[in-house]
């Protein structure tokens, strides 16, 4: 329906430009139109003929230095940002200008413009949840948490849920539902707090989730599961897993999933004898925001990995042509589970994992298994914190952090699985 009021909006300013061509309010509104559609190429002329009629506009210098950051033109991105706010300071291109610096590691000047934004709307709901994401990559985890909580201002689509919301008040001999959101890696990482709540007093601690998740949750202590649909069940409160951590004062890093002990019996032949087991992920939801930066354009990029002698390898990775017809001798193993119960079963007869950033990656963190993580340098997620090449979440978990390709990566990758293999005398 969105679609096609834009349709109908866009045809409109065509129109009106037809009548009218050095109409510089048309070009910018047409332009906005179509960077919403994709058509970025198109939304760019239309903003540059806005700015040809009326150079200073703050706005159209906004809206277009949101297209230029959108398409990783940084640097004139960074010259528009800051063209449009000596005309006029704005609270939401202070933020989206604070975005792009964060992107660009420049974080403290990233701070500064959150700053700005702030000052300019303190209780801005967008604001404070691009600057939770900064706060918390900085590892300023209280501070940061209270921030993301503005993300309950129309980022996240909760049902109508007829519980109150829990924000840390007691919980003995209630009932509490947790409600999912965002990605499957996120419910992974975040589905450790559940048994806590139990340990606060909870009478009953649900987890509502996907049908590839709840085998999978049903190993979590203490903790029930349902089907993703309106609850029939009365519960007294109801949270979901990213508001969690804010109340809790550490970070529970011990493994608190398991796989079940029938599907590691189903899946115990499919395991390659012998060697070194090694299962791999390489590309992650192709819907992810930043998944071109966090996806490995190419299975083959592996390759030089296994050329290494003493290791099967086995792939993880669901829903792939190219595990079918690997570059290198490869189990295909992920193309055939059903459910993330399924691979949690694999990945406890494995030796290793390596994944780049995506579900598989939380999953073999959560289950204790060592796993090796491929980060790229844009938009590096904010969990894996500035500069580490480990976790407070997972401590099996080593970080692999790009610095100028993948292939650089992947040598770095290489070496330290050879030192792996062969350790030193």
């Amino acid at each position: 329906m969105a679609s096609m009021r834009h349709a109908e909006a866009i045809a409109a300013f065509r129109r009106a430009l037809e009548i009218r061509p050095a109409f510089p309010e048309a070009h910018t509104n047409l332009g906005i139109l179509l960077e919403k559609e994709g058509h970025l190429a198109q939304a760019e002329m239309h903003f540059r003929l806005s700015l040809t009629g009326n150079p200073e506009s703050p706005e159209t210098l906004s809206n277009l230095a949101d297209l230029l950051a959108k398409s990783k033109r940084f640097d004139e991105a960074v010259d528009l940002y800051e063209k449009s706010l000596s005309l006029k300071p704005s609270a939401a291109t202070w933020s989206n200008y604070a975005v792009l610096l964060t992107c660009l590691k420049r974080d403290s000047d990233a701070e500064k413009a959150f700053g700005q934004s702030l000052q300019l709307d303190p209780e801005n709901p967008n604001t404070r949840f691009n600057y939770a994401y900064l706060l918390l990559q900085k590892g300023y985890f209280r501070e940061g948490w209270i921030n993301l909580e503005s993300r309950h201002a129309g980022r996240i689509n909760v049902p109508d849920l007829p519980f109150r919301r829990w924000q840390g008040e007691s919980l003995e001999g209630k009932s509490i539902l947790i409600w999912p959101e965002l990605g499957f890696g996120d419910q992974i990482q975040f589905c450790r707090y559940a048994p806590l709540l139990k340990e606060r007093g909870a009478s009953k601690v649900v987890m509502a989730c996907q049908k590839e998740l709840e085998a999978l949750f049903s190993t979590l202590e203490g903790v029930e599961t349902m089907p993703l649909c309106m609850p029939e069940a009365h519960f007294d409160y109801y949270s979901m897993p990213l508001s969690l951590p804010l109340h809790f004062d550490s970070i529970p890093a011990k493994p608190y999933l398991h796989a079940l002990p029938e599907r590691i019996d189903n899946w115990r032949e499919s395991i390659p004898d012998g060697k070194t087991r090694i299962g791999v992920t390489w590309q992650g939801n192709p819907l992810h925001e930043n998944d071109d930066m966090r996806s490995l354009p190419s299975l083959s990029l592996l390759k030089p990995l296994a050329e290494l002698d003493g290791i099967s390898w086995v792939s993880l990775q669901k829903n792939s042509t190219e595990a079918k017809f690997p570059p290198f001798q490869l189990v295909d193993l992920g193309g055939k589970t059903e459910d993330f119960a399924d691979t949690a079963a694999i990945v406890s007869m494995l030796d290793l994992v390596i994944s780049v950033d995506t579900s598989v990656a939380h999953l073999a963190g959560a289950l204790g298994k060592p796993c090796w993580i491929l980060l790229p340098d844009y938009k590096t997620d904010w969990r894996w914190l500035d500069e580490r090449n480990d976790s407070p979440w997972y401590p099996s978990v080593r970080l692999f952090r790009q610095k100028r390709d993948w292939e650089s990566v992947l040598q770095e990758v290489r070496d330290a699985l050879a030192s792996r293999l062969i350790p030193a005398q």
